[in-house]
């Protein structure tokens, strides 16, 4: 067997890890672009709106005072809840999306 070849792999481990370090570049550059892009989604027709980023922080939230009803609390508690959550799950789609293009759908663990 050559020297820094495995079988198989049909090249050196030396431009494999040129390969990976290139792609990791690439990565860690549209993961910081994506930690800066805001995300929003409602609920309750728009009568809640929650704005997050690519880091999955909560930056905003908008609540139409109709909704504002004192003797439901629960009604706003759930609708807040709601857009909060739909604003997470639209900001990870986004990272496993632009990601998988990087990775060519490989599954990676613990890349974001």
């Amino acid at each position: 067997m050559a020297r820094g070849r495995f079988p198989g792999m049909g090249g050196n481990m030396g431009n494999m890890m040129k390969q990976m370090q290139k792609v990791q570049k690439q990565m860690e550059g549209v993961q910081k672009q994506l930690e800066e892009t805001e995300v929003e989604a409602s609920a309750g027709g728009g009568a809640v709106t929650a704005k997050v980023n690519g880091k999955k922080e909560l930056l905003d939230i908008t609540i139409d005072e109709s909704v504002v009803d004192p003797d439901d609390v629960e009604m706003l508690e759930d609708l807040v809840l709601a857009a909060v959550n739909e604003a997470l799950r639209e900001a990870e789609d986004m990272m496993a999306k632009e990601m998988g293009k990087l990775t060519g759908g490989m599954n990676i663990p613990g890349l974001f």
